[in-house]
């Protein structure tokens, strides 16, 4: 569990970005920004795929930043299909560099769950493109749902973390597969798992914990 829990606003192309930020006991040694669901199908930064990546990154030292995509919540603005909500992420980036200047030349990751994976992937995308001297030490996409909602074609690194579930009932597996293949990124399977992780939470995090060792350690 994160030492505290608090809200911050920031600012997207649409407005306001409500963000939670978890807090980790000791000074953090970085920060992980961490992405929700679809927002028109009931996804927010209170999702159990997303506070778990998040209370993985506390654990691991990390300030977790939750925001929620347009719309949802007290964010303003309307869905924009991923487009607009990875504008608003790269805008977010520079803004917790600005507000938190200890955090900024810091370590950081960068997650994502189903929806969230396509705004994540083309965050790194935009950023790298930008020439930032600091990119993501790991970059995690979980039940990814790229092909969906990516406005272009994107590159990744080849050590991203992609996790699915066997039976993921929203977006099947081999749909994770032709998204990775011609990136050569592996996909970590988790047996009999759903899209939402139910009952698998718990490997999950430990993925998300090995990563982190590996990344950060």
């Amino acid at each position: 569990m994160p030492a505290r829990t608090e809200t911050e606003i920031y600012t997207g192309g649409a407005g306001r970005i409500d963000c939670a930020v978890d807090w980790p006991d000791a000074d953090p040694r970085g920060w992980a920004l961490v992405l929700h669901p679809h927002p028109l199908q009931g996804g927010a930064r209170e999702n159990k795929v997303v506070t778990t990546i998040a209370r993985a990154c506390v654990q691991h030292g990390l300030v977790a930043v939750r925001p929620n995509f347009r719309g949802v919540g007290a964010s303003e603005g309307e869905f924009d299909k991923s487009r607009g909500e990875t504008a608003d992420m790269v805008a977010l980036v520079a803004q917790v560099r600005e507000r938190h200047p200890a955090l900024a030349p810091a370590p950081w990751v960068l997650a994502g769950f189903s929806f969230g994976t396509a705004v994540a992937a083309q965050a790194y995308a935009a950023l790298a493109g930008q020439g930032d001297a600091n990119l993501p030490k790991a970059l995690m996409l979980m039940g990814p749902a790229v092909n969906r909602f990516q406005s272009h074609e994107v590159q990744v690194p080849g050590d991203t973390l992609m996790v699915h579930g066997e039976e993921d009932e929203v977006v099947p597996l081999s749909e994770a597969m032709d998204w990775a293949r011609p990136r050569a990124i592996p996909v970590v399977v988790v047996p009999g798992a759903s899209h939402f992780f139910h009952g698998k939470l718990l490997v999950l995090r430990h993925l998300v914990q090995a990563r982190l060792k590996v990344a950060l350690d």
